[in-house]
């Protein structure tokens, strides 16, 4: 483990500006707003290869300059804390533990792009963190580092809290967007994108607030220096969130290329009561289930994408062999059907007929053309549906009718191997 983004957390006063820039905080900020052009900060972002810890993973530096190179007299910085992936609760530990670097984070883009507002979307289910941000909000505008001409420089930057009311969608950032309007949270149809078109019509940043709280630490180290952590693909470290069938569950700092074994294993103390490992879900809800010979598989953008998987916002589920595998993804399905916005049909339909037809299979009453149409209707869904959410609502079932396709076929024959799903003639034994 290293502590790169989160080596202040629970070591300080959170609110403190004392105790943060005791610990080196504001420096990046001073460094930014005296000595380098908007320009050369997003250089060094891109120098650096950081990425979008949100989930997308895309390039950071390159996002910021989108929303530089537009032309207009209002843009926007937007801190998405809407972390409502189920399993992953990594941004918590940062919002309650060190809120000033998020917001040093958050001050440096908005200078970078050309930003002299800023919102922190947090979710609903957060009041605590909420109110840690209005506070340090308020202190720091009363010691000048939010306001007009901050620090004396020519620049100026404020921020406002926004909080959401616990719709998953809104974790999307046009959704997002509509919520601070006052709209329904629900995806837009892109393009156009937020950096050319987003908040108010205005471009717009979006960044997760693990992304933003890894800003004063490049600037601080430099580019070069963050790249000796982490891999080619992937530099830096990452925060997950570990949860499920393992002895220490928690949140951890882990640098890009360590293993999902060595996660499991040397991290967290392997599995409870010494089960049997049945498969990870890497993401969230919303992510891959994989198999336990797949464990090998470093904690790489590049490399997972190889495999058709995504790190997704970094939650790492461990279920054991007491599980079944179709009861987990009705589960996981009704989440999303639950969720879903109903804007687009894809999503609104599909999931409603994925919970459907693994209900009747956990029933004992489903039969091979639902099997197909679960593959038909989940290929639809992620090819065709408006946003990520539904997208990847069906990533689990994929996956496991992948690599756990003999499950699903047990079903059909009235068999759970977990002894989980109740069927007409009650459990049938192995």
């Amino acid at each position: 483990m290293v502590n790169l983004i989160s080596r202040l957390c629970g070591k300080l006063d959170p609110l403190s500006i004392g105790d943060y820039k005791e610990n080196g905080g504001f420096k990046s900020l001073e460094k930014v707003l005296f000595k380098m052009k908007p320009i050369d900060v997003i250089d060094e972002i891109k120098k650096s290869n950081l990425k979008g810890r949100g989930g997308a993973a895309f390039p950071t530096g390159l996002k910021w300059q989108f929303v530089f190179m537009e032309e207009s007299d209002e843009k926007y910085v937007i801190c998405n804390a809407d972390e409502g992936e189920p399993g992953t609760f990594k941004d918590k530990i940062l919002l309650d533990g060190c809120p000033l670097q998020i917001i040093e984070g958050m001050i440096i883009a908005g200078y970078a792009v050309g930003a002299k507002k800023g919102f922190v979307y947090i979710r609903g289910e957060y009041p605590r963190s909420r109110e840690i941000l209005i506070e340090a909000v308020d202190r720091l505008r009363k010691e000048g580092y939010l306001g007009h001409n901050i620090l004396g420089s020519d620049f100026s930057f404020d921020i406002e809290i926004r909080s959401g009311a616990g719709a998953y969608v809104c974790g999307e950032e046009t959704a997002l967007i509509e919520s601070i309007e006052g709209s329904p949270g629900r995806s837009r149809f892109k393009p156009p994108y937020p950096p050319n078109k987003g908040l108010w019509g205005k471009p717009t940043l979006v960044n997760n607030v693990e992304t933003l709280a890894n800003i004063p630490v490049i600037l601080e180290i430099g580019a070069e220096n963050y790249k000796k952590y982490g891999t080619e693909s992937s530099s830096g470290t990452k925060l997950i969130s570990v949860s499920g069938s393992v002895v220490n569950k928690g949140v951890y700092e882990v640098e890009f290329g360590i293993t999902l074994k060595e996660i499991i294993y040397d991290i967290c103390g392997g599995l409870i009561k010494d089960r049997k490992l049945k498969f990870v879900q890497l993401g969230g809800s919303s992510g891959a289930c994989i198999p336990a010979y797949m464990l090998d598989l470093r904690l790489d953008f590049d490399e997972l994408r190889k495999h058709g998987i995504g790190l997704g916002s970094g939650a790492i589920l461990v279920v054991d062999d007491n599980t079944c595998v179709v009861d987990f993804v009705k589960v996981t399905s009704q989440f999303f059907q639950h969720e879903s916005c109903g804007k687009c049909t894809p999503c609104r339909e599909g999931n409603y007929h994925v919970v459907r037809m693994l209900k009747k299979i956990t029933e004992g009453k489903g039969n091979e053309r639902d099997f197909e149409l679960l593959k038909n209707i989940s290929y639809v869904m992620e090819q065709c549906s408006l946003c990520g959410l539904g997208q990847a609502a069906p990533t689990a079932l994929i996956t496991t009718m992948k690599y756990f396709k003999e499950e699903y076929e047990e079903h059909l024959k009235g068999y759970c191997r977990a002894g989980k799903c109740t069927f007409k003639g009650g459990v049938l034994d192995d």
